[in-house]
């Protein structure tokens, strides 16, 4: 790397992700340490002591990262969508099952769960194919290759099973609908998913009634207005209301699991027997509760560092993990939260911005799905974490225990931070070679 290199890098975003990394950090040692296994910071037995190798590494895979030619990243795209495939095909074979998930392989030291790097090469193809020239993302036979780029990762992290780690490539919609895919296919997500949860709530005649009147006054609104009001679309969006809102019960009691029924009904307040509700709170509830509990116990400014009762008292499982944010509710309070949020919203906007920005297209695409797969997992962990989301298991970037996690995320943003300092003119050459 030469200095013209180095000063083209952007710093304000390595800065973000080493504060981050280091708060993070800061964290998991205040989570694990106890008076019985000391304070030495390179006790590598240790959850703290392990996340600082992992840490070390990062550090050379950054470099690695930023050594690489820019182009290897587009011209090797595919090869490398394979290959992570492979490996999510792999763990059936050779993986280790934790907790009923077939997900890692086990290295002796640490363990490497393919499908956190499944997403920067996820990320890479959907980038290589739709930044090719005949791509037209508003057709559906382009729509329908760059939906399965997408859909074989997911189906392969189901099979585990890790409902969590699949949710997330559902944030590449949000990549597709920012270079054309019709907003038809987003829409009919977000509305699905609000029938669904509504249906669950309220039954399946209410919302139909609801939704029947609604339409009613819609039409009759815009006649008053002396529009044109065809009635088809209206007749066509209550009978898929119908259709959708009768199969809710039996896809919910059928297709989902026991214990994710229990997520939902728990977070969704369905429960009505107080036997089965305090049963799913002492199982399914119980890390909510008292990750809620310590951050609520945090107040304003915090208890301290290192002086978390909850914390040290070990009240949250897995709270080096899923349910770090809830070490920093309690010992930073409402300020170090939000020190921790605005770090997370400061590093998104600047990718935001560095996406927009990019002469290639294949690294604007590549920027946009690393900002939506950080923001999909900050959200959904911080909304998990504070009971505001059910329970799943998606781990916050930079901050939860764990070297694949660690490691993927560094990969993910770093291949960005590369393109970004390598933007050129020769990506039109590259595309002539292709």
């Amino acid at each position: 790397m030469n200095n013209s290199f180095i000063r083209k890098i952007d710093w304000l975003t390595v800065i973000l992700y080493f504060l981050l990394v280091f708060i993070g950090w800061l964290n998991i040692y205040s989570s694990s340490i106890t008076e019985s296994n000391g304070v030495s910071v390179f006790d590598f037995s240790q959850f703290y002591g392990k996340q600082l190798t992992f840490i070390g590494l990062s550090s050379i895979f950054i470099v690695l990262i930023l050594a690489i030619d820019a182009k290897f990243y587009q011209r090797f795209a595919g090869v490398i969508y394979l290959v992570s495939l492979a490996s999510l095909v792999g763990v059936f074979l050779f993986g280790k099952t934790i907790a009923g998930q077939t997900a890692w392989y086990d290295l002796g030291f640490f363990s490497i769960q393919p499908g956190e790097f499944a997403k920067t090469a996820t990320a890479l193809a959907l980038a290589e194919y739709l930044s090719d020239s005949q791509t037209n993302i508003k057709h559906w036979k382009y729509q329908l290759k760059a939906l399965l780029i997408m859909g074989a990762p997911i189906l392969f992290i189901l099979l585990q099973p890790d409902p969590g780690s699949a949710m997330v490539f559902l944030s590449f919609i949000l990549v597709l609908h920012r270079e054309g895919l019709p907003s038809i296919y987003l829409w009919s997500g977000l509305g699905l998913t609000f029938l669904f949860i509504t249906t669950l709530m309220f039954g399946a005649i209410g919302v139909c009634v609801v939704t029947a009147l609604f339409l009613i006054l819609y039409f009759l609104w815009r006649k008053r207005r002396k529009k044109m009001v065809p009635v088809l679309p209206f007749i066509t969006l209550f009978i898929i209301t119908v259709i959708v809102t009768s199969s809710v019960r039996f896809t919910f009691d059928n297709v989902f699991k026991q214990h994710h029924r229990d997520r939902i009904s728990l977070w969704l307040k369905l429960e009505d027997d107080p036997t089965r509700l305090s049963e799913i709170r002492r199982s399914i509830g119980y890390n909510t509760y008292q990750s809620e509990s310590a951050i609520s116990s945090g107040g304003f400014s915090g208890k301290g560092f290192l002086e978390g009762t909850r914390t040290k008292g070990g009240f949250v499982p897995e709270q080096h993990t899923d349910y770090i944010f809830s070490t920093v509710g309690e010992e930073w309070g409402f300020v170090g939260s939000s020190v921790v949020i605005l770090l997370f919203t400061f590093l998104l906007l600047r990718l935001l911005f560095l996406a927009e920005r990019q002469k290639s297209k294949f690294s604007r695409i590549y920027g946009y799905s690393v900002a939506a797969i950080l923001f999909f997992h900050f959200t959904i962990n911080i909304g998990m974490v504070i009971g505001l989301l059910p329970t799943v298991g998606i781990p916050l970037p930079f901050f939860s225990y764990g070297g694949s996690g660690l490691w993927a995320f560094t990969l993910l943003l770093f291949v960005f931070i590369k393109l970004d300092a390598n933007q050129i003119n020769e990506w039109e050459d590259f595309n002539e070679f292709r």
